[in-house]
């Protein structure tokens, strides 16, 4: 009888199409972008937004939030570049893992705010209209993890524990085979708040930006639960990783986001500023 025991991984993340290399990490991201957007565009119509806009704010929100989340995962681990025998112009190789959702976030939210300000959008149900398109992309983004073998977490001997090769098990863990499938934690702890937002957007009627709210705190909750399994290498304080305390800062500023905007959730949504 067959017993499942582990998560085989692939043995490459690089397939090779002729004298181009499509990297998983690279489509993962792309797909999750696609999805967001279609999600995005789709939820922004429903509030009565003119059809396009989400697709010419994704050409400022995109590059925005690449440059925040690698600027934020090169800022928080620069000895991974910067260290004795390091080469610095990795930093710049997006396309081999390594980007700080709180950066992407930070930095997308201001092409966002541009691009909004520039056509007269109210941020807050903007943000509510992607908040759950983000959250799918992130839930796909994180199978580039699987298909670069990085950021897993501790060893198991759990059925879905991920198997890791040996060239890219973390100096301590040489002896160990199985691992923790933080990545495969993290998706489903996506898809389930994406899921859960589109229920309590309309149970609740919450708006004006509440829905980004939530998903900031909801996410940032998970990922502290996430964070502390994790075992790559990375610079800690006070006994703690630093994106623990990141997700922690973000648990309590979406706490008193959601409720100061909580005044502003009756009556119909408002998009538009007057002209």
């Amino acid at each position: 009888m067959f017993v499942w025991q582990a998560i085989p991984s692939p043995d490459s993340g690089v397939w090779n199409l002729g004298p181009i290399p499509l990297r998983a990490y690279a489509i993962a991201i792309i797909l999750g972008i696609v999805v967001a957007v279609w999600l995005g565009d789709k939820r922004w119509r429903k509030f009565g937004g003119n059809a396009a806009e989400i697709s010419d704010i994704a050409v400022w929100a995109i590059p925005f939030g690449i440059i925040g989340g690698r600027i934020y995962h090169v800022a928080t681990d620069p000895q991974l570049y910067f260290a004795a025998g390091k080469n610095p112009i990795d930093a710049l190789k997006i396309w081999q893992g390594g980007l700080g959702i709180w950066g992407a976030i930070a930095a997308g939210a201001v092409g966002v705010w541009i691009a909004a300000n520039r056509r007269g959008i109210y941020l807050g149900p903007l943000a509510d209209a992607l908040a759950p398109g983000i959250l799918f992309a992130q839930a796909i983004g994180r199978w580039g993890n699987y298909f670069n073998q990085e950021l897993f977490g501790s060893p198991t001997n759990l059925p879905w524990g991920l198997e890791i090769a040996l060239r890219k098990r973390p100096i301590g863990y040489q002896e160990f085979e199985t691992f923790h499938p933080t990545f495969l934690y993290e998706s489903a702890w996506c898809v389930l708040i994406a899921l859960f937002l589109l229920f309590a957007e309309q149970r609740w009627q919450i708006k004006n930006g509440q829905v980004f709210a939530l998903y900031m705190g909801l996410y940032s909750f998970g990922r502290l639960m996430i964070e502390q399994l994790r075992i790559d290498p990375v610079n800690q304080a006070a006994g703690f990783r630093l994106n623990t305390f990141t997700a922690l800062i973000v648990v309590f500023v979406a706490i008193i986001l959601f409720n100061r905007l909580k005044s502003g959730s009756a009556g119909s949504r408002v998009i538009y500023k007057s002209k």
